[in-house]
């Protein structure tokens, strides 16, 4: 195998819990949020196969006996004492005081169950190596771990039927039927905007189609002084990581397409004529920048500074996660003008968004009985009555706690995994390709943004350009082209 091609799998495997878990340090792009596994930022990551159904047979339980279902919040437990440690990637809200508030209010409820907390700014590394030793504490975000490897570093909170009761995504770190982990919040994939901006610019309905949005930009440009559409290109995760996320059902409807059809596809950067698939989804930004809808100089984007922008009305809508939105909320005067619209893409009458876990809490299964009882009453009380999902602006997890998260008339939907036997396909492409989809191929979604600016090369020949290293990767890879 190549040398690229190992090394873009090893970025592949890492890059996985990247496109849901959003920054720890209040940099969203270190970890870049996007699609539907949880993934990671920086560090070399062990390969996370898709979820195994596995058989019936059921992990070893908790040494404790606990479950989360068989905890009544705020009657059992009331008399342990005891202290656990939790770890987590959440620097900001570390640094901000908001995860000591939320241990507080907990304290109200348990007083005698006393939690140490540990932000981790190389989180995915470093939680790999603890978790290796064995010496991390009782309470963690999972890094990419084998799925296979689960119960051996982790006590199930119960079946996956049984917790799809209480929290959705039960079956995103499932494995022989048990449920081992539970996000912390939801991220969702979207587009970030400023709800005055829009109403400035007399847009009285949020785009559904290519077409609309791009009409919307322009309201935008003809009507106010902000900017359209801020790429945020010079930060390059905001990139490929980013407008990779809506690839699949956001784009088809076809919640099989990503993970199970893609590598097998002759042209999947064809035009489907109506509006729908990845060539529409990316004509979107070459049609915004050739139109000169985003800001003047995109080579100078920055970051941090884009987020008071947005809040304080000189920018329109950015491409991002929904985990953005408590950032862009909190970066200004307006957090109420700051609002979160499905992708402007509509297949067969019906938009489409996809939504996963960000990281997921996950107990020690080397911990003492009472610690692993403390954990889950812990966690149970951060999923269901903490309320930081909604400070994060998150996709709601628990299926009881109130959140304000609205997608009006859009189906949610998940990507189904890849079909057993091909769990390496998409990676294996990547890698010949060295397109990098959803793996961090931020340079193939520049090349649009220059291309469009500097008029060098047409959307048409990129696709194009982009169809024939497709096929020869396929080739290459011994991929059989079905579609």
């Amino acid at each position: 195998m190549k040398l690229r091609k190992v090394l873009a799998l090893t970025l592949a495997a890492a890059m996985t819990l990247s496109l849901t878990a959003c920054g720890g340090s209040d940099e969203g792009g270190a970890e870049a949020p996007a699609t539907e596994t949880p993934a990671a930022d920086d560090g070399a990551a062990a390969e996370t196969p898709a979820a195994d159904d596995g058989d019936e047979a059921a992990a070893p339980a908790a040494s404790s006996g606990v479950t989360y279902a068989s905890i009544n919040l705020g009657e059992d437990y009331k008399d342990l004492t005891t202290t656990i440690k939790f770890i987590h990637h959440k620097t900001d809200r570390e640094e901000d005081g908001t995860i000591s508030d939320l241990i507080a209010k907990f304290n109200e409820l348990y007083p005698n169950i006393m939690v140490e907390t540990e932000g981790i700014t190389d989180y995915q590394e470093d939680a790999l190596l603890r978790l290796s030793a064995g010496d991390w504490g009782d309470v963690m975000f999972i890094p990419a771990v084998d799925k296979a490897e689960l119960s051996t570093y982790f006590i199930p909170f119960g079946t996956v039927e049984e917790m799809s009761e209480y929290v959705n995504f039960a079956d995103e770190w499932m494995y022989d039927n048990m449920c081992y982990g539970i996000g912390f919040m939801g991220n969702a994939q979207g587009i970030l905007y400023n709800k005055k901006v829009f109403a400035d610019a007399g847009i009285t309905e949020l785009p559904k189609t290519p077409d609309e949005f791009i009409a919307a930009l322009q309201a935008i440009k003809d009507n106010t002084d902000a900017i359209p559409l801020y790429t945020n290109y010079a930060a390059g995760w905001t990139m490929g990581g980013q407008w990779d996320a809506f690839l699949g059902a956001i784009t088809t409807s076809d919640k099989t397409w990503l993970n199970q059809k893609f590598v097998h596809t002759a042209e999947p950067f064809k035009d489907n004529g109506d509006g729908t698939g990845a060539y529409a989804l990316y004509k979107i930004l070459y049609d915004a920048v050739e139109k000169g809808l985003i800001e003047d100089d995109y080579t100078t984007t920055d970051w941090e500074g884009c987020k008071p922008m947005i809040n304080n009305g000189e920018i329109g809508c950015m491409v991002l996660g929904s985990w953005a939105i408590a950032q862009m909320k909190a970066a200004g005067d307006h957090p109420d003008d700051i609002g979160y619209m499905p992708f402007p893409i509509t297949v067969g009458g019906k938009q489409y968004a996809t939504a996963g876990p960000d990281y997921s809490y996950a107990i020690n299964a080397n911990a003492s009985e009472e610690n692993q009882a403390a954990a889950m009453v812990f966690v149970k009380w951060m999923v269901e009555e903490s309320g930081w999902c909604e400070i994060e602006g998150g996709y709601p997890i628990s299926k009881t706690a109130p959140t304000s998260f609205v997608f009006e008339g859009v189906e949610v939907v998940r990507n189904i995994p890849a079909l057993e036997g091909e769990e390496d396909f998409l990676n294996e492409m990547n890698a010949e390709s060295e397109l990098s989809f959803n793996a961090g191929g931020d340079a193939k979604v520049q090349r649009i943004v220059e291309a469009a600016f500097t008029g060098e090369e047409t959307f048409d020949d990129i696709m194009a350009d982009w169809t024939q290293v497709w096929n020869d990767a396929q080739e290459a890879c011994g991929i059989e082209v079905l579609y």
